[in-house]
């Protein structure tokens, strides 16, 4: 059996809000209220510490422009707009402390897979720029998260089992656990979130260990790739 980890790309391996406030300086723009971006900071502050149980950054600033009564082909049009320069200084992003050692020391003995509903081209220009593009064995762009994670997750446990990584868990890792994969939990609501995953942290590093050990007993497991063992909280 070949061990895979999944991971998702907006707040897994791309941290930082710098294209979430980009986001938000596009819709300002279209409808022309500099307001917008002071009332689109607080929501993602209150999301940040928990006030407000928003899914992740950009669904915070949606909902601030779904209030206001911003129409959704304004919205989707920033939101396009905020991903062509994802990257820049405008909508700048970072990976986790050492990402590319962890991605080769995981992808010696496992199947590496990218995962978001993002467009292509900018996430692969970064993940270019950080010297991580070749850690993965496939890409997965516009997936069409939730639903559409499943086939591609079906694909991977045919192969044996499973790791998914993500911040949302309804988008990220619900589909994991529905099929009997293992999940992980980072982000902000990793602390706070109730619902039963096998690992968490605030961050993708702090489950660097975890996940080498995760793989290191799923290449030896004669556990059948879609039997996983029973989950815990950390």
């Amino acid at each position: 059996m070949s061990p895979t980890i999944l991971f998702d790309f907006d707040g897994t391996l791309a941290l930082g809000d710098g294209p979430i406030r980009a986001f938000a300086r596009e819709i300002a723009t279209r409808v022309q209220d500099g307001d917008f971006i002071d009332r689109a900071d607080a929501a993602l502050t209150a999301f940040e510490s928990g006030e407000r149980n928003y899914r992740d950054g950009y669904d915070a600033v949606t909902s601030v422009a779904v209030a206001d009564g911003v129409e959704r082909d304004v919205i989707g049009a920033s939101y396009d707009a905020s991903r062509a320069i994802l990257g820049s200084a405008g909508a700048a992003v970072t990976p986790p402390a050492g990402l590319a050692e962890f991605l080769a020391r995981v992808g010696a003995d496992s199947r590496l897979e990218l995962a978001t509903n993002a467009p292509g081209s900018g996430v692969r220009a970064v993940l270019e720029s950080w010297g991580v593009a070749e850690a993965f064995d496939a890409m997965h762009f516009s997936v069409g998260k939730p639903d559409g994670l499943l086939p591609v997750l079906t694909a991977a446990l045919d192969r044996g089992p499973v790791l998914s990584i993500g911040d949302i868990f309804e988008f990220d890792l619900a589909p994991a656990a529905s099929l009997g994969a293992d999940t992980a939990l980072v982000g902000a609501t990793a602390s706070r979130s109730t619902v039963a995953t096998t690992m968490r942290g605030a961050s993708l590093a702090d489950l660097y260990d975890e996940i080498v050990d995760w793989v290191a007993a799923s290449s030896t497991s004669s556990v059948s790739p879609n039997t996983t063992s029973p989950e815990r909280s950390n």
